[in-house]
């Protein structure tokens, strides 16, 4: 469903993207940890076809019409209300927006608010609901908790139990290990531009995953 193959992909001296290659198949989601600058958002971003590697190919079924996306920006207009947003985004795939994906996200009272009256984690929400609006079989998502409370993330890891279970593919950039392993089938520990480490999850809890995260990157 998404195959990545020697990847590498620099910026002047600094090595983003060091020989990376993994493949993630229907149902499984690749949870990526690594410190700041250790190349997580530009592996995100080679798999959504937003950069070009310089070297390698990142392969996704069904093209970027296929992939869900949620970066850093929440790519949302501020005078837009929450639903012509969605409806937007929804008209550049040819789809309707999906009856039930406003209350998913528990924002059926902000539909008809404008997004630049939003605080961070409702606008959060609203990405989420905008990289979903056209029912994606891969989701690529940058730290997509950031900013969100308790009802809201927890709204967000059934959103993507429920992906996996559907048999679709997730890679997750998360700092946090504990909401990235509870999802994940497989971990990834980057640093440098490279996997220091690639492996099945095993049942292994979020403690575990955490010690040996840090062992990894000392």
């Amino acid at each position: 469903m998404l195959q990545a193959e020697g990847l590498r992909h620099h910026f002047g001296p600094v090595r983003a993207l060091d020989d990376i290659s993994f493949t993630v198949q229907p149902g499984q989601t690749l949870a990526v940890f690594g410190p700041n600058g250790a190349g997580k958002t530009t592996l995100l971003k080679v798999l959504a076809g937003l950069i070009q590697p310089q070297q390698g190919r990142a392969h996704v079924a069904g093209g970027r019409r296929a992939i869900g996306w949620i970066g850093h920006q929440p790519q949302l207009y501020g005078q837009l209300t929450v639903l012509e947003n969605l409806r937007f985004w929804a008209s550049l795939y040819d789809v309707h927006v999906p009856a039930d994906l406003i209350a998913r996200l528990g924002l059926e009272d902000h539909a008809n608010r404008p997004v630049r009256a939003l605080s961070r984690g409702l606008v959060q929400r609203v990405a989420i609901a905008r990289a979903l609006v056209h029912d994606p079989t891969v989701l690529l998502l940058d730290e997509p908790f950031t900013g969100l409370d308790r009802i809201a993330a927890e709204a967000l890891s059934r959103l993507l139990a429920q992906h996996a279970a559907a048999g679709r593919a997730t890679v997750l950039v998360t700092h946090n290990v504990e909401e990235g392993t509870g999802l994940a089938t497989d971990v990834a520990f980057m640093r440098a531009g490279r996997f220091v480490h690639f492996a099945p999850r095993a049942g292994r809890g979020a403690q575990q995953v955490a010690d040996e995260y840090r062992r990894a990157i000392a």
